[in-house]
C-alpha cells in the first residue's frame, strides 16, 4: 500500500473553487494595476529625462561661450579706454600713420562688439535707469543733481548679459537720496570714495 492511500482525497466544493478563483482574479487585477502604475511612472521619468536633456543641450549651446565672452569683455574695455584717451582734436591733428593705427583700433573694437552681440552678448541699458541690484553694482553714491534718488548717475564700467543671464554687472554711481542713502539698494551698500 502506498503512503498516499491513507490520506483522504481533498474535495473542493464548487463554492470554494469559485472563491479561490475570485481571490486569484482580485490578486491579478491588483498586480495589473500596480504594473500599469509602474509603467506610467517610468514613461513620466523618461519624458522628464528627455526634457532635462533638451534644456541642458539648449543651455550648453547658449552659455558655452560665457567664460570666453567674459574674458573678451576685458579686451573690449581696453580698446574702448584706448580710444577714449585720445581727444577728437588730437585725432584730427595726428599724422597719417597714427590716424591709420587709430582707425584700425576703432575697426577692431567695432568688430569685437559686433561679434559679441552676434553670440548673444548684449550691453545692459543703463541710461537714466533705476538701480537694479540684479544688473548693477553700485560703487558710490553721489549728489543727485536733479535726478531721483536711486537713479544711475554715471556708468563706470558697462555691464553685459548673455542671452538672459548676467555676464558682468554694470558698475555705476547712483544718486543719493535726501537722507544720504540711495533707494532700492539693499544688496549693494554704496562705498564712499573719499575714504
Amino acid at each position: 500500500m502506498a503512503e498516499n492511500d491513507n490520506e483522504a482525497p481533498v474535495e473542493t466544493s464548487p463554492a470554494a473553487s469559485g472563491e479561490n478563483q475570485h481571490n486569484d482574479l482580485e490578486r491579478l487585477r491588483a498586480e495589473v494595476s500596480e504594473l500599469k502604475e509602474k509603467h506610467l511612472r517610468a514613461l513620466a521619468e523618461i519624458e522628464n529625462t528627455r526634457r532635462r536633456a533638451e534644456r541642458d543641450r539648449l543651455d550648453a549651446s547658449q552659455y558655452a561661450v560665457t567664460r570666453f565672452a567674459r574674458d573678451m569683455l576685458a579686451v573690449n574695455d581696453n580698446l574702448q579706454r584706448a580710444l577714449a584717451h585720445l581727444p577728437p582734436e588730437a585725432h584730427a591733428e595726428a599724422p597719417a600713420a597714427v590716424k591709420a593705427v587709430l582707425e584700425g583700433v576703432e575697426a577692431t573694437e567695432r568688430q569685437l562688439a559686433a561679434t559679441l552681440e552676434r553670440h548673444g552678448v548684449r550691453a545692459i541699458e543703463t541710461k537714466d535707469a533705476k538701480f537694479d541690484p540684479h544688473l548693477h553694482q553700485a560703487i558710490a553714491e553721489v549728489p543727485a543733481d536733479g535726478k531721483p534718488p536711486g537713479t544711475i548717475v554715471d556708468v563706470v564700467q558697462t555691464g553685459y548679459v548673455i542671452a538672459d543671464r548676467l555676464l558682468r554687472p554694470a558698475m555705476v554711481t547712483i544718486a543719493r537720496g535726501g537722507n544720504g542713502s540711495a533707494a532700492n539698494t539693499p544688496s549693494q551698500p554704496a562705498q564712499d570714495s573719499t575714504g
